[in-house]
């Protein structure tokens, strides 16, 4: 069930939802022009968040994820991979720390079959799984001036990517973003959530969560959504370059293939940064294919693109991305550089 009081709120400045995902607010094209050069807000309730608590959660979900929850002390977040016993991802969270409660952002359509499965481990240990997707309100801020202008209003805001804020009205998490820009997210009640983006809302431009794929994209964030689980080891999503694995952490699900591709060095697939030209829309679990016709990898992520076709990330066998012919149908795709090293 979605957060009515702040739909209401979003629908009165013009939002246009769908599937409790904002579409837009005017103009879907002219959004993401503001969104590369000027400063914008996003709703980000196509987003689910999971709550865990109880004296065993940190303990618990130490032996479930691919980072290492000891490192979250309640002023940073990281990017943790979910995975099946054969070290397949069933999910991507951007994990934290708030309130003495972990906290698990991932894509709203897989919060309640990851709920489920991860309450099938908790067994006798002291954690409760609770879905607080409605319950805490999340919206965005990426800018040129974003940063100041979020400084005006909050008086104080986290300085380096990753580092997270607690405040008297919100909880602020600063994020990669493109160059010169700031990006943020901030955690809210619903009523604080509602003054804040009043506020910000005058200097802001909202858009809608095709946007806020598009710079998760441009920062080399991978997703995993329903059409996609089990489909990939973590680094062939380059999480190990994300900061996302931790090697010595110990045992967790999956860790022995994990680490085994960690380890013997077989990381044979990869994910890249692509433009692909046309008005047909690739999706999520699309394959790509390379000059002989042969299968090559699969989309990861898509979204429109600023000069019209589609910015994706692409998961494929290094070989075939290497040759530089890789397609999605008949349609090639044009590579472009990611923020980030990967080996």
């Amino acid at each position: 069930m979605a957060n009515n009081t702040w739909q209401t709120h979003l629908k009165a400045q013009g939002a246009m939802i769908e599937n409790d995902s904002v579409v837009h607010f005017s103009d879907s094209a002219s959004e993401l022009q503001a969104t590369a050069s000027a400063n914008v807000l996003c709703d980000l309730s196509h987003l689910g968040l999971l709550e865990l608590k109880g004296a065993d959660a940190a303990t618990f979900l130490q032996g479930q994820v691919t980072n290492d929850v000891k490192l979250l002390t309640g002023h940073n977040a990281h990017f943790t991979g979910y995975c099946s016993p054969k070290g397949r991802l069933l999910a991507i969270f951007l994990a934290f720390a708030l309130a003495d409660h972990l906290h698990l952002q991932l894509p709203r359509s897989l919060v309640e079959a990851i709920a489920k499965r991860l309450r099938m481990y908790v067994l006798r240990s002291k954690v409760e799984i609770k879905d607080v997707s409605n319950e805490i309100v999340r919206f965005g801020i990426n800018g040129l001036e974003a940063a100041s202008i979020l400084a005006s209003s909050l008086g104080k805001i986290p300085s380096q990517d990753f580092e997270l804020l607690t405040l008297e009205n919100c909880t602020v998490l600063r994020l990669p973003t493109i160059a010169s820009h700031s990006r943020f997210e901030i955690f809210a009640s619903t009523e604080n959530a509602i003054a804040l983006w009043s506020a910000l809302s005058k200097h802001c431009q909202p858009v809608g969560k095709a946007c806020w794929d598009w710079l998760d994209i441009q920062a080399g964030i991978p997703e995993v959504y329903p059409a996609t689980q089990e489909q990939f080891v973590p680094q062939m999503l380059n999480l190990d370059a994300l900061n996302a694995i931790n090697y010595k952490k110990g045992c967790y699900t999956g860790q022995e293939i994990v680490a085994r591709t960690h380890y013997l060095g077989t990381v044979k697939r990869r994910t890249f940064l692509a433009h692909i030209a046309g008005d047909a829309s690739p999706k999520a679990g699309d394959k790509l294919l390379d000059a002989q016709g042969n299968e090559a990898g699969q989309i990861v992520r898509v979204s429109p693109d600023l000069e019209g076709g589609f910015l994706t990330l692409a998961e494929l066998r290094l070989e075939a991305q290497a040759s530089g012919q890789i397609r999605w149908g008949n349609v090639p795709l044009n590579f472009e550089t990611l923020p980030y090293e990967v080996e």
